[in-house]
């Protein structure tokens, strides 16, 4: 059994929404990257403080209910929409703020934007 601890997101520069506190589990254990280049190093950094698993969300695919939180690089049309709408937690490398199609799901309790490795720490 894997031992998960949590980190506090908060948004950058020009960012919006959060902070999130994500803290993985044994049902939720995946740290989903869909950034189109492999492990974006903001989904590395989350993986590697909380102990969840880093996942290439290009490459496979899994079911909504086992991702801890979602890295994303949306600048406001659908994924940036998707995962809230999922209350899947997710973590916009972009700064972005709610828009497009989905964002009446954008909230800051399960959003935060413009995020960079240093706004990652231990909670």
């Amino acid at each position: 059994m894997a031992e998960y601890r949590s980190v506090k997101i908060e948004a950058g520069r020009g960012g919006w929404g959060g902070p999130l506190v994500i803290t993985p589990t044994e049902d939720k254990p995946l740290i989903y990257s869909v950034t189109g280049g492999g492990i974006h190093p903001v989904a590395a950094k989350i993986a590697e403080l909380t102990g969840g698993e880093a996942f290439d969300g290009f490459k496979s695919s899994a079911k909504f209910e086992k991702i801890a939180c979602a890295v994303i690089d949306c600048g406001g049309t659908a994924r940036v929409g998707v995962y809230p709408m999922k209350k899947v937690p997710t973590v916009d490398i972009y700064p972005t703020s709610p828009a497009g199609p989905l964002m009446m799901f954008i909230k800051e309790d399960v959003f935060v934007s413009g995020v960079g490795p240093d706004q990652i720490r231990p909670a």
